[in-house]
């Protein structure tokens, strides 16, 4: 038995993946965010909808971001580097499942929805911007946590106008 405080090689090399499996999962997390609220914008209020449109347009923007790093051939030593998992990893896996918000969602559900979403992402790539070796992958990391961050900030405006003040 292992003794309190110590990690068998098991457990280190559980909490590990390689960057192409963490690039994978973020490219389908980012693929899924996109497809999401690319169908939610008809569906929206209309003061809402300028903004899912353009949370779209950015998450497709970091597919594409990370699908040219993940194919960078320069970069294809790093990609199977193990790096350690960071502990928002099973929610930010998760995360690629959508909820079913309806024909007619309600802004606060939606909002609701984006923001543990762009909250989930960030603190991703925050860890992950800590943990990976400097490079450009890090640095694509410490860019997309600091845009999710944006986008939260965003997002809890709105949430405040819409609960707090009777709409946006």
């Amino acid at each position: 038995m292992m003794g309190e405080g110590k990690t068998s090689s098991y457990e280190k090399l559980q909490s590990q993946k390689s960057l192409a499996d963490i690039l994978d999962v973020a490219i389908g997390f980012e693929q899924t965010a996109f497809d999401f609220y690319t169908q939610l914008t008809p569906k929206v209020g209309k003061p809402l909808r300028y903004l899912v449109a353009e949370l779209a347009q950015e998450e497709q923007r970091h597919v594409v971001l990370f699908t040219e790093l993940r194919n960078r051939p320069e970069l294809e030593q790093q990609i199977r580097e193990m790096v350690d998992t960071p502990e928002s990893d099973s929610r930010f896996s998760d995360a690629v499942h959508l909820p079913e918000l309806g024909e007619n969602p309600d802004d606060q559900s939606v909002l609701q929805f984006a923001m543990g979403r762009e909250h989930t992402a960030m603190q991703q790539y925050t860890a992950l911007a800590e943990s990976t070796p400097v490079g450009p992958i890090r640095d694509l990391f410490a860019y997309l946590a600091d845009e999710e961050m944006l986008h939260k900030k965003e997002l809890e405006k709105l949430y405040y106008q819409v609960v707090h003040s009777g709409g946006v």
